[in-house]
């Protein structure tokens, strides 16, 4: 069985759990990770990943870290068309969204974030908050935009794992406390996205 290495409450988990709802694939969930950012420093855990980071999987007898690669990892060995599909240009629109997530919406939202939701004492420049969350604003009002055109999910009608790593994004935006833009199609995309279960159970499950 599918072993997931990592904390229930962390955001990064939750793609993967949330991906494996979807495939309907049974996993055995070991809690790793104690408290913002998840960070795990014991020798055992950095030998599977020397981040130090959470998720962690072990699929027959091999270690795989990184959310985002987990989760195309488990779409593609359980064939998952639906969620990634096989044709280069297709599976190249998903893992755009999947990359742009990890990397320019996560960049924008991690010092707003910190400071308003973790309270973090390294994160109290009030410029800075405010860039944050302009620019957090600013790359959401960019799905908006996306899910504006495409009247469904992020690449269109079919639900993908773009929409896995998305959905979680838009939870934690909408739980934060900072002044948020107006953007509706982000709204109408939340209700879609709770009409799935896996999004209710590991998504807008009170967690940001």
């Amino acid at each position: 069985m599918l072993k997931i290495l990592g904390k229930a409450s962390s955001i990064n988990v939750r793609k993967v759990l949330w991906t494996c709802a979807e495939i309907d694939l049974p996993f055995e969930l070991s809690e790793y990770g104690s408290g913002a950012p998840h960070a795990v420093d014991t020798p055992e855990f950095l030998a599977m990943n020397p981040n130090g980071m959470v998720p962690v999987i072990q699929d027959e007898g091999v270690t795989l870290w990184e959310s985002n690669t987990i989760c195309r990892y488990l779409a593609t060995r359980h064939q998952c068309v639906d969620l990634l599909p096989q044709d280069p240009m297709p599976r190249a629109q998903v893992e755009k969204w999947m990359d742009w997530q990890a990397t320019e919406l996560n960049n924008a939202w991690r010092y707003a974030f910190m400071a308003t939701v973790r309270h973090s004492a390294n994160h109290k420049d009030p410029d800075a908050i405010a860039h944050s969350v302009r620019e957090w604003n600013r790359h959401m009002a960019m799905l908006d935009q996306q899910l504006q055109h495409t009247q469904a999910f992020v690449n269109g009608e079919q639900f993908s794992l773009a929409d896995i790593v998305l959905g979680l994004s838009l939870n934690r935006w909408r739980s934060a406390p900072i002044a948020h833009a107006h953007l509706p199609a982000l709204e109408t995309y939340f209700e879609r996205l709770s009409l799935r279960p896996g999004f209710l159970k590991y998504g807008a499950n009170g967690i940001a």
